[in-house]
């Protein structure tokens, strides 16, 4: 049995926990198994995903989603601020097509992944670890200047995504951004595998920026693995590979003590559980851990609800 509350957080997954990373791949579950399957784990909230994996006509993607009781929490883009003035035209261009859908069907939020220095996909190095004074400025500006526009044009709150192989992803970096950003249009989505991965506590920053917690992803890393990981200086995208986000409650960082931290910021805040795993080893996997990760958070909070 389901325990709910009216205090409680609302959790809900994503395609990510089936380990679906693009809008088409060989590997990935069909998008109509997937909806059917989240329908099955118990949830009603989900993300978008990439973009074009689920329906991008809004007719259909609505009746899909209908017919499972299931509910969009958000959207997601990718952008790269840092790098200049010319980044603007490619986060609106995905703006338009993501916030214009997700909105559409009630999603009030657009989670916001920076580009990463070093690619997932390929482990080529891309660009420098670490951003000068010039570079933070304008990953800022940018962010703001999508923030108000999201506002304004479509209603959507930006929640900005730290992330491993980023410029922003420990809690100096998550800090700085905060302080070059406005909370009127600039937020984040505490991702607490990603948080942990380089150490970061994230009881600690809620309780330090309570303001400017919007959105959470709720995964677990394995704590040996990412030392190794780090150590040798693995790509995020083949840490993943090797299990660095694992099932919980087999990692950290606790999940409890964060759901029960935001609830009592803002009762209608999203936990939206991921556990990044591409490629997975078989479609038929992500299933029984979708569910036993939300009978997991259910079981070990009160302060967690499905609707």
């Amino acid at each position: 049995m389901t325990l709910t509350t009216t205090e409680g957080i609302r959790i809900g997954t994503a395609p990510d926990s089936w380990g679906v990373w693009f809008p088409e791949h060989p590997s990935q579950i069909p998008w109509d198994r997937f909806l059917d399957e989240v329908e099955k784990a118990g949830y009603e909230w989900l993300e978008l995903g990439p973009f074009g994996y689920l329906p991008t006509d809004p007719h259909q993607l609505e009746d899909e989603l209908g017919k499972r009781n299931l509910k969009l929490s958000a959207g997601t883009v990718f952008t790269g601020f840092h790098k200049g003035d010319d980044q603007w035209q490619r986060a609106w261009d995905q703006a338009l097509n993501v916030a214009g859908l997700s909105s559409r069907l009630g999603a009030e939020h657009l989670v916001v992944i920076p580009d990463l220095w070093r690619s997932d996909a390929t482990a080529e190095v891309l660009e420098a670890r670490t951003l000068t004074d010039e570079q933070w400025d304008k990953l800022g500006a940018g962010h703001d200047k999508l923030g108000k526009a999201l506002l304004e044009e479509f209603g959507v709150h930006q929640q900005f995504h730290t992330h491993a192989d980023s410029h922003v992803g420990t809690y100096q970096e998550t800090e700085r951004f905060l302080q070059v950003t406005d909370q009127q249009y600039t937020n984040l989505c505490l991702d607490t595998g990603h948080f942990a991965y380089y150490g970061g506590d994230n009881v600690r920053l809620i309780e330090q920026y309570p303001e400017r917690i919007g959105y959470l992803h709720l995964k677990q890393v394995d704590s040996d693995l990412r030392f190794t990981v780090l150590k040798n200086d693995i790509p995020f995208g083949d840490a993943v590979a090797m299990g660095v986000m694992v099932e919980p409650p087999t990692g950290i960082p606790e999940l409890a003590p964060i759901v029960e931290a935001v609830a009592k910021l803002d009762p209608n805040i999203f936990g939206i559980v991921e556990q990044d795993m591409f490629p997975v080893e078989s479609i038929d996997l992500p299933l029984g851990i979708a569910t036993r990760t939300r009978e997991h958070i259910f079981a070990t909070s009160a302060y967690a609800r499905v609707h």
